[in-house]
């Protein structure tokens, strides 16, 4: 609730000594002494920053968004939630946070944060959400929280992540590191036990990352110059259901045979690379993505090995568009393989 929305419902209640316009009684107020932001709240460890709002309502938060500030306010420590997005914030010092050592989420996107200082989040052993995407870092920050499930670093300058930074995060389960100028992620995933959703697209990554977690449900590597997947890339997964992989440097010869051909997967996105010909998948696939490569024939052996009514392609969309093949190209045979498939683009 919003401190106009709050001083509605105070002069409901507190009747004809409130003046009508919730405005005109804050100016009253504020002529008195009162800060903007600490009227009525909890104090508890501390006023709120005038600049920001603390509804009475919801004690334990703080809203600092989209005020133009230039550095972190003063936090109280029994806020929870903390709100500092869309502002103009450039640097987090070890202090920033030394008295909010109870929060659970902190929004630092959409600012100009360009250094974080190594213990600036170091006491912070509850925080689950940690949002600096759209931001200036050029480095992963460290001593990170290892409470964290979600952590997005996205549209930065992060150019390396380093062996150790996120270490510890046995609770990870979002990782965002899309949109930066990373080269290598090396062993840095190495231990994420929990990690679900994995985004390292639109980077500069020339080969898959190391030590995939196993329990990868998503797995996002667009737009970056891999050209070649490792053997039994898949092989070591238990719930991932969906890859992309489009905008890279893929060919037929850096794809080792039936790296696709696994069960669990739903969707699989190789548009915009080499490809000459269609990899063999697995018959559970429900979407494939080939568009814009330079493939020059339609292999039915890819989708179905055996074609009869018990053994059919689950493919509902097939993107075969921006090839070198056309419609007359696809085998009438094909209508008993892909008997699911609604939308088939040539």
């Amino acid at each position: 609730m919003r401190l106009a929305a709050v001083l509605v419902l105070l002069g409901a209640l507190l009747g004809p000594a409130a003046p009508q316009d919730p405005f005109q009684w804050l100016s009253s107020l504020r002529s008195r002494g009162y800060p903007e932001g600490s009227l009525l709240a909890d104090n508890t460890g501390g006023d709120c920053p005038e600049v920001c709002d603390c509804p009475p309502t919801f004690p334990v938060a703080m809203y600092c968004d989209s005020r133009g500030m230039t550095a972190v306010p003063f936090v109280p420590s029994r806020m929870k939630y903390v709100y500092l997005q869309h502002n103009r914030i450039t640097a987090v010092p070890d202090g920033a946070f030394a008295n909010a050592t109870n929060l659970v989420w902190l929004m630092l996107h959409e600012n100009h944060i360009a250094s974080v200082g190594k213990k600036a989040f170091a006491k912070m052993a509850r925080l689950d959400r940690l949002y600096l995407s759209h931001n200036n870092l050029t480095k992963v920050p460290a001593n990170l929280p290892s409470s964290l499930r979600d952590l997005r670093l996205e549209h930065n300058g992060i150019a390396k992540v380093p062996a150790g930074a996120f270490a510890g995060m046995d609770n990870l389960t979002i990782l965002l590191l899309n949109d930066n100028a990373i080269q290598d992620v090396g062993a840095a995933l190495k231990g994420l036990n929990s990690l679900t959703l994995l985004d390292a697209s639109g980077n500069q990554l020339k080969k898959v990352p190391e030590s995939l977690p196993e329990m990868l449900h998503q797995l996002y590597l667009e737009s970056n110059a891999i050209d070649a997947i490792p053997t039994n890339f898949l092989g070591g997964f238990t719930q991932l259901q969906y890859v992309r992989m489009a905008h890279n440097q893929l060919t037929d010869k850096g794809i080792p045979a039936n790296t696709f051909n696994v069960s669990g997967l739903v969707e699989l996105d190789l548009s915009f690379n080499k490809l000459e010909r269609i990899p063999t998948v697995s018959t559970t696939l429900e979407h494939l993505y080939l568009q814009a490569n330079q493939i020059k024939e339609f292999s039915l052996g890819s989708f179905c090995s055996v074609v009869d009514v018990m053994n059919f392609s689950k493919l509902k969309v097939l993107r075969l568009d921006g090839n070198e093949i056309s419609l007359q190209d696809v085998p009438t045979e094909s209508a008993l393989c892909l008997r699911m498939a609604g939308e088939i683009a040539v």
